[in-house]
């Protein structure tokens, strides 16, 4: 049991520290607007106080935590430049940042949630009249 707590937060602190260095990498030209679409998400849903399944859920609360964040977290590093990001997690190692949860991240979630939602329900819609 011991093991296991100390192998989560071990993951804990590297997801943050991926965090970081996605926040830092968000700020250099050289990162386009897919990147960034993906940091935007990534960090958003990190920080943001709104989960998709609450975290008072026991066990599915924090599921989606260890599955949407370092979801977005990949598919944003695969889309920064290497040399970036490198730069960005060693900028991260040396200046760590405290990332806190955020209302307005709230927000974006939010908007993003209803965006796939409407796109969803135009979709199966035009299904329906089909």
């Amino acid at each position: 049991m011991g093991t296991m707590i100390a192998t989560l937060k071990r993951k804990a602190a590297e997801l943050r520290a991926e965090l970081t260095a996605l926040y830092y990498a968000s700020s250099n030209p050289r990162v386009g607007f897919f990147p960034r679409f993906w940091i935007a998400l990534a960090l958003g849903y990190a920080l943001s106080p709104i989960d998709l399944i609450p975290d008072f859920i026991p066990v599915l609360g924090y599921l989606d935590d260890l599955i949407i964040v370092p979801l977005f977290i990949s598919f944003a590093v695969r889309t920064i430049p290497k040399d970036v990001m490198e730069e960005s997690r060693e900028r991260a190692r040396r200046e760590p940042v405290k990332l806190g949860k955020k209302p307005v991240a709230a927000v974006v979630i939010v908007l993003v949630w209803l965006t796939i939602a409407f796109f969803i329900a135009r979709a199966v819609l035009d299904m329906i009249r089909r």
